[in-house]
């Protein structure tokens, strides 16, 4: 039987009708706990007397390593997508593991160009800017930059595991599951990797290519990439090693602009910003030459049939350089240069660690220690500060030093399971830290020279120690209560900012500070019959400030990011209300979702433009609620065998209820009303895959995303420009050829028909992808 071929959505439900699930929307989340906890106790005896012991033995608990999807595995309420390796590999264009989320419900990745360092991952009611509002992990490793909530230096690590690696990603959405901290009330995305049964090895080969016009810009830019993997279980131990090269070549990433033309030049492209006011484009920033590469092995071994320890050792490091390009000319038809012009190079090195020990009987208690890191031992960008066009060659500028910037964290779980009992009970205690270090300093020569005097420096720490535990209680056969809390206790401390005018040091100790909370969960899941299941859900989460919006003050691709250290942790409340069916035969599924988030304290970035540069700073809005509706379905086999279609609708609508701290900077601004920014009205998603034999796929697959707004107030109003938001509908395609059991190959297309469009920044236009790949 042919399956879909990227999205395979799960939850199990509580079913209403319409006007009833309206009102449930709305239903108090304190009220839906109680409710769960009454439920419990009335109706324990019954689940008693239904074979308590028999329904406890056929859950999936934590240890149990089938095939399912990790909130199966783990007994967790979430409504979860899925992508497995075989579906990534026929119908997505993959050129790291974050492409393999393209087409999920309600999800976007914030991907520049092939090789971009600064991918965040967008949720259902959260923006492109807000990477800290969702969890990315790897095998249990934490990916995500809990350091920063941006589209910077915040963005998930997602170049620590290779795509030839992955063996499933599942995503789960809302903050219903007490294992996981506040972060995760946007989504929570585990990439499981594959451990061999057996002696494996692969190389892959991938070349891709994008023509690019905008403005006064033009080019074609190129990427390659390679990977090997290695593998191979005796006995008791198995082991998995991989490497990963990458060569590529940006298209303009920011533009150079002014509100006027440099005196005596030509070239100069007239446009208008995002509120509607006339500039001028004087030339493309950032245009990146990037070589990654990326090395990741990972052993396990049994000691006994019920004790696995498993090591995981990650390396990365990146070599870029970023030029501008100047469209302005004097009057000899020479290039010229005004001011904001710049480049920079950048040299980094990753290092990632983990080491788990892990019991699987599956009887009465089982447990799992676990530890992790993620630090950068080298993390220098270089950044000309000289006037053009001697700056590009030589001259002062900036040495910004990110070495030793990174986060620990440590977990231990356990799960009981009461004999003769309807119930599974797990809990843990959690640590973790993270660590800013990002001085500046000033050198004579950008390219070659030493670190001189001091420009900036901003340091400080974050740790959070949490401790949860969740009850999963079978009341009857066809009834699941999930019951659970979660208590943290956060500081942030070492707080210290520097900088420097001229001659005088303004350096800050910021104060200590701290915050402690309970976060209870509850759900309560109801099979109607063997094909139709609901589920009602609700939590809170605390969304603590991160260490770089309490401390940094950076320039980061131009980008100025400004410090806040009086910031206040955000506080949610979600609810959602899930109804899915399951279509006969295994020919697929479609789910409706309900969800209201209710968030105090929103913690949401701000940009402003200051002279040629951008600011950007982060400030707490008291009230905003984003409620929707989101809908997917799957068919295999339609209308003929080997035919899927799967896809997606999500509508939102995210607005700010109340806002003390606005200052309007436009005349009659207001900001209470409005949509909260960088969250669409509407997202789509639509994948149509043909497989008719074990050698062909076909596919052709849409996303579809409305405008959103970058300001509280919305006055960013001119969508089609440098630093505005569009809306974009784009079209994929992909062939796949497996030539027989060792060989396959494939052509692609990312945006087929050429969509010209700005998140922002300017985004990749037509991109054709080859790829051959030789399976031992």
């Amino acid at each position: 039987m042919n399956t879909l071929p990227v999205c395979s959505s799960s939850s199990s439900s509580l079913s209403a009708p319409a006007p009833a699930a309206s009102r449930a929307l709305r239903l108090h989340p304190l009220l839906l706990a109680v409710l769960c906890a009454w439920s419990s106790s009335t109706l324990a005896q019954q689940a008693a007397a239904s074979g308590g012991s028999s329904e406890a033995a056929s859950l999936p608990t934590i240890e149990v390593r089938g095939s399912g999807s990790v909130a199966e595995r783990k007994q967790l309420p979430q409504t979860t997508a899925s992508v497995t390796a075989d579906a990534a590999a026929n119908s997505i264009n993959v050129t790291d593991s974050s492409d393999a989320l393209k087409y999920l419900p309600s999800l976007s990745v914030r991907k520049r160009y092939i090789g971009d360092t600064q991918s965040p991952l967008a949720t259902r009611t959260t923006g492109v800017n807000a990477s800290a509002r969702s969890l990315v992990y790897a095998d249990g490793i934490l990916l995500s930059a809990l350091v920063n909530n941006n589209n910077g230096n915040g963005s998930p690590r997602w170049f620590m595991v290779a795509p030839e690696e992955i063996e499933r990603i599942d995503v789960m959405y809302g903050p219903f599951a007490a294992e996981y901290p506040g972060n995760s009330y946007g989504a929570v995305t585990e990439i499981t990797t594959r451990m061999p049964q057996q002696f494996e090895a692969s190389i892959k080969a991938q070349y891709a290519q994008q023509d690019f016009s905008q403005y006064g810009a033009s080019g074609t830019y190129r990427a390659q990439e390679y990977n090997v993997g290695l593998g191979n279980r005796s006995g008791a131990l198995a082991w998995r090693f991989s490497v990963n090269h990458l060569d590529s070549y940006s298209q303009p990433v920011t533009y150079i602009t002014a509100a006027s033309q440099p005196a005596g030049t030509t070239g100069a492209v007239l446009a208008q910003d995002r509120t509607g006011k006339n500039l001028y484009v004087l030339g493309a920033g950032n245009l990146t030459h990037t070589v990654q590469d990326t090395a990741r092995l990972k052993v396990s071994y049994d000691f006994t049939p019920a004790l696995t320890a498993t090591y995981t050792l990650g390396f990365w490091q990146n070599q870029a350089n970023a030029d501008p390009q100047s469209f302005l000319k004097n009057a000899s038809g020479a290039t010229a240069y005004g001011s904001g012009f710049s480049s920079n190079d950048v040299d980094q090195q990753q290092w990632m660690q983990s080491l788990e020990l892990r019991s699987k009987t599956g009887g009465e208690w089982d447990w799992q220690l676990a530890a992790s890191t993620l630090s950068a031992s080298r993390d220098l960008t270089r950044t000309s500060t000289a006037a053009f066009p001697a700056g590009q060659s030589c001259g002062a500028g900036t040495i910004a030093d990110a070495s030793g910037t990174g986060w620990s964290t440590v977990d231990a779980k356990g799960i009981w399971r009461p004999p003769g009992s309807a119930q599974v009970i797990s809990f843990g205690a959690h640590v973790d830290r993270y660590t800013l270090a990002t001085p500046t300093w000033n050198t004579s020569n950008w390219i070659s020279g030493g670190n001189g005097t001091l420009a900036s420096d901003s340091r400080g720490k974050t740790e959070t120690s949490a401790l949860w535990a969740q009850d999963v209680w079978r009341l009857a056969p066809s009834l699941k209560s999930t019951l659970g809390a979660r208590y943290e206790w956060w500081r942030a401390f070492d707080g210290r900012n520097v900088s420097t005018s001229g001659n005088t040091v303004f350096a800050v100790n910021q104060p200590q500070v701290s915050h402690n909370g309970l976060s209870p969960k509850a759900s309560l899941a109801w099979a109607l019959a063997d094909d139709w299941t609901t589920t009602l859900s609700t939590g809170r989460a605390l969304r603590f400030p991160t260490v770089g919006e309490l401390y940094q003050n950076v320039l980061l691709n131009g980008v100025y990011l400004q410090a806040n250290p009086n910031l206040k942790p955000e506080k949610v409340w979600s609810t959602e209300l899930a109804i899915e069916k399951q279509l006969q035969e295994g020919q697929g599924k479609w789910r409706i979702s309900l969800f209201e988030e209710r968030v105090s304290d929103a913690l949401i970035s701000q940009s402003s433009t200051i002279g040629s540069g951008v600011a950007s700073y982060t400030q707490n809005v008291d009230r905003t609620r984003q409620r929707g509706i989101e809908a997917a379905f799957e068919r295999n086999d339609l209308l003929v065998r080997g035919f899927s279609l799967n896809g997606s609708v999500t509508w939102v609508d995210a607005r700010i209820l109340e806002n003390k701290g606005y200052v309007a900077t436009t005349a009659g601004a207001a900001s209470v009303g409005k949509r909260t920014p960088y969250v669409p009205e509407w997202r789509a998603t639509l994948v149509a895959s043909y497989k008719p034999d074990d050698r062909w796929t076909y596919t052709v697959a849409g996303r579809y995303s409305g405008r959103v707004y970058a300001t509280v107030d919305n006055t960013d109003i001119n969508t089609h420009t440098y630093q505005g938001f569009d809306g974009y509908t784009v079209f994929d395609a992909r062939v796949r050829y497996r030539v027989d059991r060792h060989w396959s190959a494939a052509l692609g297309v990312d945006n087929l028909t050429n969509r010209d469009y700005f998140l922002f920044h300017p985004f990749p236009q037509r991109t054709v992808f080859a790829e051959l790949k030789y399976d031992f």
